[in-house]
């Protein structure tokens, strides 16, 4: 069952790295590898998990306010920690907006 599960978080990001690169800007959709996308979603998972965010309570409507400048500064941080590159918070920031839009496609 456990083999199962991870093929399909893997198909998950896969589906997920698909629909941020078709959503990124022009001026984007080469600039990332897909190593790259796959990193950054292990570091927006990292970040829903250690800010608390995953644990908020909803408002009325049942969302959750999520700082998106903050998850790409946290990335653009954690990058820069693992030697991973510098990154531009306003090119990454796409990326995030791009994978909560897929989330919410989801629904």
């Amino acid at each position: 069952m456990a083999d199962q599960e991870f093929l399909n978080e893997d198909l998950d990001d896969e589906k997920t790295i698909l629909f941020i690169k078709n959503y990124l800007p022009q001026e984007l959709k080469d600039k990332f590898s897909d190593d790259e996308l796959y990193y950054f979603l292990d570091l927006i998972d990292e970040y829903y998990t250690e800010s608390g965010v995953l644990d908020a309570q909803p408002d009325a409507d049942g969302c959750v306010e999520i700082d998106l400048d903050k998850v790409a500064e946290f990335i653009v941080k954690e990058a820069r920690k693992d030697e991973m590159g510098d990154y531009n918070p306003e090119e990454i920031f796409f990326v995030v907006q791009g994978e909560m839009e897929y989330a919410e496609s989801l629904g």
